[in-house]
């Protein structure tokens, strides 16, 4: 059943119309496959070109419903117009889905698939909010059904994160131009950071269409050399030990404001770090 959806959708075919009306009687019947092959056909269904229609036909068979009905509840689920003039949440997903390319990452694409899915259940309508639709914390809702999915059809470990990942960040771009220079480059710091951007890039042009975002921080990308987003520390813990401070809780904080100021370039010797330890944790307040 799930295969004559993908060639369908890969291929540009209609589905001989007994043969859909038999998958929509059996659609329930799916559950006796392995969670491994249903897993593999929704994964090459999302990267061989015809996402989109993969899952409009997924939907109309049925089968949509029984094996990723958090997908199914995104129909009907409204947007704000200011944000999401295309309509609801399923409609916006089925653009994302449209707008990856043949053979994008799995993860991304899986990531395009389920980065709202935690909007149906976090709805609150403007009659309730007192000025729009909202959906708050939706993204954080979203990780732990992502996690969910991926533990039901089994992903690897390392698949799993990455695409819970895509789901907990894709709202922090809306934040890129207000954010410290020790953030966004913690920020871009994300392992495949890359898949993050792309995915910023489909949300956009699959709603609002602004790039604002997405540019300032590709422009970042491209002009920061990476030795500033990724510099060597100044200190290590072993350094710490030298000048009297004892291993403990403050050790991580130490570390963490003397990044945060290399970080935003107050800081580049190792000199510097020393005298702003000394200055900012003085030995006295340790207890030593």
């Amino acid at each position: 059943m799930l295969r004559a959806i993908r060639f369908a959708a890969r291929f540009g075919y209609r589905i001989e119309p007994r043969t859909l009306k038999a998958i929509r009687q059996h659609a329930h019947e799916i559950h006796f496959v392995s969670a491994e092959r249903i897993h593999e056909e929704l994964s090459k269904l999302l990267t061989e070109g015809s996402a989109r229609r993969g899952f409009e036909l997924l939907d109309e068979s049925g089968l949509l419903h029984e094996i990723l009905p958090e997908v199914s509840a995104m129909k009907g689920v409204p947007q704000p117009p200011e944000y999401h003039p295309e309509g609801d949440v399923w409609t916006h997903t089925l653009l994302l889905l449209l707008g990856l390319p043949p053979a994008a990452p799995r993860t991304l694409a899986w990531g395009a698939l389920l980065h709202d899915v935690g909007k149906p259940s976090t709805f609150r309508p403007a009659s309730e909010t007192g000025d729009r639709i909202r959906f708050d914390e939706h993204e954080k809702v979203g990780v732990k059904m992502a996690a969910k999915i991926a533990k039901r059809l089994k992903f690897s470990n390392e698949d799993a994160e990455q695409i819970q990942a895509l789901v907990a960040n894709h709202m922090k771009f809306k934040d890129a131009a207000q954010m410290r220079q020790s953030t966004l480059k913690r920020f871009v710091r994300l392992p495949r950071f890359t898949e993050h951007l792309e995915l910023h890039r489909l949300d956009c042009q699959a709603s609002h269409g602004r790039l604002e975002a997405y540019n300032l921080v590709r422009d970042f990308l491209s002009t920061t050399p990476p030795e500033q987003v990724r510099p060597t520390r100044l200190l290590t813990g072993d350094d710490l030990n030298e000048m009297g401070y004892l291993p403990g809780p403050q050790y991580q904080a130490i570390l963490g404001a003397l990044e945060d100021a290399q970080l935003e370039g107050t800081l580049a010797s190792k000199e510097e770090a020393i005298r702003f330890v000394k200055m900012h944790y003085p030995l006295a307040s340790f207890g030593h």
